[in-house]
């Protein structure tokens, strides 16, 4: 409790007014992106998955001081990341499958020396007016800002790199898609047993183990091992089970689309709930034992909440795993969950 009164205080306070300001500024630019296509995707991140950009924001309240530096770097870098999964989607509906350099500006965010790449080579839409390149350029100044970012900064790149998942998730033949994805689990984590494929691409595909390594690079002081330990319970468990959460509550519409449902690899839905509660448990326990553990907690618990606020959440279908997700997620998960139903009525965020 004192972790979330914490919290809140400092994003009512400040995160909330200073992440809208960031926000309000990307929007300015998108506004001016000469591609129609592009400039409609970037702005749709904006109006319609503000859940996943303050979802990022929140990990600014891990740091033992306010940073802003770190919030600047936390939207940019989502942004990205959201940008670039709708592009992806949008160019495979047009027959364009490879999105590998696309996804390159996911690493080139992250390292400061790096040579920036011809991000639109081999997609349909290309005149982006610079947006993609500032988006990239503003994370690079932000992480020389972090004073501890020379400590993250391979573990960090190293996960951002394994991001070239998300061109595989979009691929329009599903037997194709999930072999490629096997594939690449294989050659990825070779000798990782603790986790499923799908759980593990699932992981990757998602920014949350490097919001993570972020949160740490704005302490002054900040060790290896917690760096590692941090690395070790958001990945896989914390990340996956967010993306798991995620696509247990689009399900339907994921099929309504023929879209990649990562929980239909489970099987039964009875293996669903059992997967998903693991995930979860693991999560939470896991986090309470790091530096500033009940501030991981937090996080990992309003990032079930916020996924089981969705309306979809309380269909008849789904009502009854949601109910076993919240009693796995705790108390703070069940206290957090009506707000963040308020929270999407006030925002419209019913469509993110």
């Amino acid at each position: 409790m004192r972790a979330l009164f914490r919290a809140a205080t400092r994003e009512l306070l400040w995160g909330l007014r200073a992440a809208a300001k960031e926000i309000e500024c990307w929007r300015e630019r998108a506004l001016a992106i000469p591609d129609e296509a592009i400039r409609s995707d970037a702005l749709y991140v904006m109006e319609h998955k503000r859940t996943h950009l303050h979802g990022a924001v929140l990990f600014w309240t891990i740091p033992r001081v306010r940073s802003y530096e770190l919030l600047r770097l936390l939207v940019a870098y989502e942004l990205i990341w959201d940008l670039l999964d709708n592009l992806s989607e949008r160019a495979v509906a047009q027959g364009h499958t490879d999105g590998r350099a696309l996804h390159m500006a996911i690493p080139e965010a992250l390292d400061l020396a790096a040579p920036l790449s011809d991000y639109y080579g081999k997609h349909p839409w290309r005149d982006d007016g610079d947006y993609l390149r500032s988006l990239v350029l503003a994370c690079r100044q932000a992480c020389c800002q972090l004073p501890s970012y020379p400590r993250v900064r391979e573990l960090a790149l190293a996960e951002a790199r394994r991001a070239q998942v998300l061109a595989l998730n979009h691929h329009p033949n599903p037997h194709a898609r999930d072999a490629a994805l096997k594939r690449w689990v294989a050659e990825a984590y070779p000798h990782e047993r603790r986790a499923n494929w799908w759980e593990l691409s699932g992981a990757a595909s998602t920014p949350l183990t490097i919001h993570a390594l972020l949160a740490l690079a704005a302490e002054p002081a900040c060790s290896q091992s917690e760096i590692q330990q941090t690395h070790a319970v958001y990945f896989p468990w914390i990340a996956a089970a967010t993306t798991m959460l995620d696509s247990y509550v689009d399900q339907s519409e994921d099929a309504a689309n023929g879209d990649h449902s990562y929980i239909s690899h489970y099987g039964s839905q009875q293996h669903v709930v059992d997967g998903l509660q693991a995930l979860l448990d693991r999560s939470l326990i896991e986090s309470r034992h790091l530096s500033n553990g009940h501030r991981h907690a937090l996080i990992a618990a309003a990032m079930a909440a916020m996924y089981l606020s969705k309306p979809t959440a309380r269909s008849q279908a789904l009502r009854a795993g949601t109910h076993a997700f919240l009693i796995a997620g705790g108390s703070l998960t069940r206290l957090l969950l009506p707000i963040l139903r308020l929270w999407r009525i006030v925002f419209a965020q019913r469509s993110a």
